[in-house]
């Protein structure tokens, strides 16, 4: 004869599921306390997250190579890589968030998991895509509103890097913004 299972008592069966419930409760508690890293800072932000330094607001919406032989990329720059190099552009918006004036970040360093470092290109000054640091009343940003970057297709002002193509596959690439001995780290996308 076969052998049945032992039956617990009906009490104990109501009790499974709230125990249960529980310790779902008790799991998800602690896969939140793991995420307390602070994005920008503890760890690199995304792209497309704006990160608070200093009163002002910056976030990195693209990053992509450009080819200045195609549009709308030949209003971006106009000189093309040498060979075994790629030029990106990393397009941003910083917005001051505060009440106050504050001046908006002059300091930015591409940095390969190599630890190799690049800083941006220089761009003309009549360049209507580039970032340029300047002092911002509340809630003004760069780029400024109503403007031809702020209306193009990345709806951000442009930081202009020229990398070696092997170094594009060192990967992460992440842009460190600087201020007043500030730092927030950003996670291109490239």
């Amino acid at each position: 004869m076969p052998r049945s299972m032992p039956r617990l008592p009906r009490p104990t069966l109501r009790r499974l599921p709230i125990a249960a419930c529980l310790l779902a409760l008790a799991a998800l508690l602690a896969l939140a306390a793991c995420g307390d890293k602070e994005p920008g800072i503890d760890e690199p932000a995304r792209e497309g997250l704006a990160i608070e330094m200093g009163g002002v607001d910056y976030t990195v919406f693209i990053t992509r190579e450009l080819n200045p032989r195609i549009t709308p990329d030949n209003a971006y720059i106009t000189d093309e890589a040498p060979p075994g190099e790629a030029m990106y552009g990393v397009f941003l918006r910083a917005c001051n968030v505060s009440k106050d004036q504050r001046e908006s970040a002059s300091e930015f360093t591409v940095t390969d998991n190599q630890h190799n470092s690049f800083q941006p290109e220089p761009l003309p000054e009549d360049n209507q895509f580039a970032y340029n640091s300047r002092t911002l009343d509340p809630k003004e940003c760069i780029p400024e509103a109503g403007s031809v970057a702020q209306l193009g297709p990345t709806a951000g002002s442009m930081l202009l890097f020229q990398f070696p193509l092997e170094n594009t596959e060192n990967r992460p690439l992440e842009l460190e913004i600087e201020q007043n001995g500030e730092k927030r780290t950003f996670e291109l996308d490239i």
